[in-house]
Order: structure tokens, then sequence, then C-alpha cells
């Protein structure tokens, strides 16, 4: 019975979410390039956890994330940080917050308000709550699947996924989600589908029929199975 009431309130298909990943800097920018020209693509985050941890880790990020902001803005597209409140208000773009990487308040006292806030909850509905009650834009739960990125990321229910859903806050599902196995979660009111390896481990010339992949498969979201 809960299934079916999250299925019945899904009247939009979730927004592709991309990640960056770790390639060299001008590949990775003919990626994102590549994504973005596609038109379907919702968010970018800059996640760039090698860079960081080089000597000049901090300086590097802020040029290369200067170069990938003015690229999503051509494309309407907000951008996030990952795990780094000073960078996102530096940049004037959103964060996204890993439990042990910031404080939520301190992000919504240090961004403009019309800037996106994310909250990684795991599979945690107390950490779902918390995130709405703490000014969160929205939840992400997983890993859904294990994913290339986090090999080692537990893995959570889908019951845990439906409770999330109902927490009246928007949801983004990340880990090992693929254009294949998202099939699995149609129909819950998911907003947002974040993904790295699935679109960035291509070649620059396989992206865009990959996220017109992605959109075909979206567009069938909340069509009842046969």
């Amino acid at each position: 019975m809960i299934q079916a009431s999250v299925s019945k309130v899904s009247h939009t298909i979730p927004k592709l979410y991309l990640l960056t990943n770790d390639d060299e800097f001008s590949l990775l920018y003919q990626k994102l390039e590549a994504a973005l020209a596609t038109g379907l693509i919702a968010l970018l985050q800059i996640r760039r956890k090698q860079i960081l941890a080089l000597p000049d880790g901090e300086s590097v990020l802020y040029e290369e994330a200067l170069q990938i902001v003015n690229l999503a803005k051509t494309y309407n597209v907000p951008v996030l940080i990952n795990d780094n409140i000073a960078l996102a208000e530096k940049l004037g773009i959103g964060v996204h917050l890993g439990q042990q990487d910031g404080d939520l308040s301190e992000a919504t006292q240090s961004l403009a308000p019309n800037q996106i806030i994310g909250r990684t909850c795991h599979g945690d509905i107390t950490l779902v709550k918390a995130a709405k009650n703490e000014g969160a834009s929205y939840a992400a739960m997983g890993a859904i699947f294990a994913s290339t990125t986090k090999p080692n990321a537990a893995t959570i229910l889908r019951q845990q996924l439906i409770e999330g859903c109902q927490q009246d806050i928007k949801i983004c599902v990340i880990g090992g989600l693929t254009a294949e196995n998202i099939s699995e979660l149609a129909g819950l009111p998911i907003a947002y589908i974040a993904i790295v390896g699935d679109i960035m481990d291509l070649s620059v010339h396989q992206i865009a029929t990959r996220c017109q992949q992605w959109q075909q498969v979206l567009n069938k979201w909340n069509v009842p199975a046969e």
C-alpha cells in the first residue's frame, strides 16, 4: 500500500543530475559540454577528489570550477560543488554536503537563497528528516546499487527509499545507476538521479547518445507496466 500511495503522487519525471569525475580537465570539459548541450542535464556537481588531494588542490579546483560554472551558465544549468561551503560562496553556486563535511545551517547562512543545498542521507530516514528541517534543498539517498565510484558503499533497501520519498523533501538517488537499471525505481516520486560513470566514463562522442537513452527511459517513468 505504501508503494501504491507514493506512485499516485508521482506526476513528474526525475531529472538528470550529473557529477564530474577525475578526468584530466580538458577532457572533462569536453565531456561536460557534450552532456550539457543535450539540454537534458538539470543539475551539475563539481566533485574533483583527486585534484583536491594535490598540494595546491584548492586553487586548481577554483580555476577549474570557474570554467565549469561559466560553461554551465551557457546552458542555464545550476552548479553545486562537493563539500566546500567557502568555495561555493566564492563561486556563487550551490553545495552538496556529506554528513561529515559541513553544517547545513552554515550553508544556508553563507549562500544566496536561490542556491541549491544538498545533503547525503544514505538510507537513514532520520537524516532525511533532519535535512529537511535544517533547510536542505534535497536529500541524497543511496547507494542504490554498487558503483565504480564507491564500490564499498552500502546499498539501501527499496522500502527505505519509499519512506524517504514521503518526507516532503526532494529526493536524489545515487549509486551505480544506469539507463538500464533505473527502471527498477520507475514510478517513485524521485526528483533527481545522480549519475557519474554511466555518462562520464564514456568517450566524448558517445555522451549525447547516452543522455538521449536516459531521457527515453525517464519518459516512461509513470507509465504503468502492462
